[in-house]
């Protein structure tokens, strides 16, 4: 397979591998929670740190589980100012980045490299991160997106692509190219983990489904009753509607109904005539959900929504100017609807203004699910911005003015216009269905495609949609050669989870609770029981009592049932190897002897 060369690879190749372990550490005042609950590492999770460290740090939290992953990172355009300064353990790559603390501008001939170099070991995380049937979304322009489909290839594999997506992100002309051609895409490149998966696809009808009226038969929209003859073409459709309950004549359109007369007064039997109040009313029929193929392949192409209406989305929700080319929830909501169920959790290590977290919530709210979200920022507006948007979304925020939600974006093609009558028929059976949401159900021709929006006067405050998250910050480094050296100590919990995964490879769920007398007993494996013997207290540590003894063998070798091989961390030992290998115990000195025993 062919592969991608630049600079530095060699050297961030498995820079993902030493980068160190932090843990996770709560702000209780900055996070997000009902009355009366604890923050958890189970909720919800917003991360202000540097996102490599963080994705290290989730690892033996997530490893595998996370199902799908959007990330847009830096497009490389030469004007964005970041920076690139990861630490590699080089003298080369040192010398190489020594002034990287300035911004990778446009001017740099080197700036490519670099950006390969940022996104290589993140990618290499989010790949051990990413569950086997999980995919992953990266937003990106046609500064690097051959690059990146390169070392998408190389990690992911070949087989693992699935699509890419090219989205339309300006409505209007960009007037400052300099070229003549106004670019006025972007991309968005998705890849699978291991297992096949199919998208959802979209609705082929562009009306909602709904139920006003709690018909047992479900969900509806309203449907055209008129016919496509003339009288001299098909005069047993050119007839009278009356209602049998008011008696109002509805008389007959020019092309006649429809239905023959047998077959209407089924359908006026079955109650499936919506009837207008009015004789000059036309009445229409009830479609039920059941009735029809629902779906289509999803566009590559993706018209709707655009960067513009990201702005308009943050604007509303933070003021004027909070963040520059914010993308709207309702992209990511669409791509998230098509490939994640009610229970996933969806990861974003470049959140920037918490677009991610937003659909999230939204979706959600929208059919009662439990999606989890985590978010990473490195930036300083972690908490101002990024959390600040979440935190409006679930409470609500005051806004005053005209709140929009687009319903329909149909293009006018040739086939729609020979069509205009179902086209007509799709826009006007919003006026029906969603009216009771809205003040007003707009209509409105706007760049080659009919759209359909409605809209809601908000004087006081825009309704809040739920939830909650916890906010984190990146601990000390959890290095097992500090780890006696300074008064930071990790969690025992935080720890447990740490050896746990470094030495199987494998996420511990749920910490067994410790007793003051306990083995240390943390979580097992096929092959493993892993015991991890520590207290978060230096003293402790450096004191005889945090040795493994042979009377703590005996009671950790009484609880295996199973026979299985024994790991157990400690701080030290007054046992021999050859003792205890011959009992099948392994030790592993803390803080030293931290490895991973299976896996890679």
């Amino acid at each position: 397979m062919p592969t991608l060369d630049f600079k530095g690879k060699s050297f961030v190749y498995t820079h993902h591998l030493s980068v160190p372990f932090r843990e996770l550490v709560v702000d209780a005042k900055k996070s997000e929670l009902p009355k009366g609950a604890k923050p958890s590492l189970e909720d919800n999770l917003i991360i202000h740190g540097d996102n490599l460290h963080a994705l290290k740090a989730l690892l033996p939290i997530y490893a595998g589980k996370v199902n799908c992953i959007y990330i847009d990172p830096p497009y490389n355009t030469g004007t964005e100012g970041w920076c690139y300064n990861d630490n590699v353990r080089s003298p080369l790559m040192k010398e190489w980045l020594k002034k990287s603390a300035n911004p990778v501008e446009k001017d740099d001939m080197e700036r490519h490299e670099k950006w390969l170099c940022m996104m290589w070991p993140r990618v290499k995380l989010l790949h051990e991160l990413l569950a086997n049937d999980g995919v992953i979304f990266i937003s990106i322009d046609d500064n690097e997106v051959h690059r990146l489909r390169e070392i998408m290839d190389e990690i992911f594999g070949l087989d693992k692509f699935t699509a890419q997506f090219t989205w339309k992100s300006r409505v209007s002309e960009d007037t400052r190219a300099k070229t003549g051609i106004s670019n006025d895409h972007e991309y968005i490149l998705c890849y699978k983990k291991t297992e096949a998966i199919r998208f959802e696809g979209v609705e082929k009808e562009g009306a909602k489904f709904s139920n006003p009226d709690k018909d047992l038969r479900g969900a509806w929209r309203s449907a055209d009753l008129t016919g496509l003859a003339t009288k001299e073409q098909r005069r047993n459709l050119h007839y009278d509607l009356i209602n049998p309950e008011t008696g109002i004549n509805y008389g007959c359109p020019p092309k006649g109904w429809r239905y023959e007369p047998p077959s209407m007064d089924r359908l006026i039997a079955e109650k499936r005539i919506l009837w207008p109040k009015e004789p000059t009313g036309r009445p229409r029929r009830k479609l039920f959900e059941e009735e029809i193929s629902r779906t289509k392949n999803l566009s590559s192409v993706i018209l709707s929504p655009s960067t513009r209406d990201g702005t308009k989305e943050i604007n509303q929700i933070l003021g004027d100017g909070a963040f520059d080319f914010p993308k709207p929830s309702e992209l990511l909501e669409l791509l998230l609807s098509q490939v994640v169920d009610e229970n996933s959790i969806v990861l974003d290590s470049f959140a920037g203004s918490a677009t991610t977290a937003h659909a999230v919530i939204a979706l959600n709210k929208k059919d009662g699910g439990n999606r989890k979200f985590i978010l990473v920022e490195m930036e300083d507006y972690a908490d101002k911005l990024t959390a600040e948007r979440v935190r409006r979304v679930i409470n609500g925020y005051k806004f005053e003015g005209t709140q929009r939600e687009e319903l329909l974006r149909e293009p006018i093609t040739l086939t729609a216009l020979k069509n205009a009558g179902d086209l007509l028929e799709k826009a006007n059976s919003f006026d029906l269905l969603d009216k009771h949401r809205f003040d007003r159900i707009a209509k409105a021709v706007e760049d080659g495609a009919l759209v359909v929006t409605g809209e809601k006067k908000i004087t006081e405050k825009v309704e809040g949609l739920g939830g909650s998250f916890t906010f984190c910050t990146l601990g000390e480094e959890m290095s097992m050669d500090r780890l006696l050296a300074g008064d930071k100590l990790p969690s025992f919990d935080a720890l447990a989870k740490y050896v746990f995964y470094t030495a199987t490879g494998r996420t511990l769920a749920d910490v067994p609770k410790q007793k003051a007398d306990g083995d240390g007993f943390i979580g097992e494996t096929e092959f493993y029981r892993v015991h991890l013997y520590y207290r978060p207290e230096k003293k402790w540590l450096a004191s005889n009592d945090a040795a493994l003894t042979e009377q703590l063998v005996e009671k950790m070798l009484a609880s295996n049932k199973e026979k299985k091989r024994l790991l157990v961390f400690a701080a030290a030992k007054f046992m021999s190897q050859k003792e205890l290998t011959r009992q099948g115990v392994e030790f592993c000195q803390l803080p030293y002897a931290i490895h991973r025993i299976l896996g890679d």
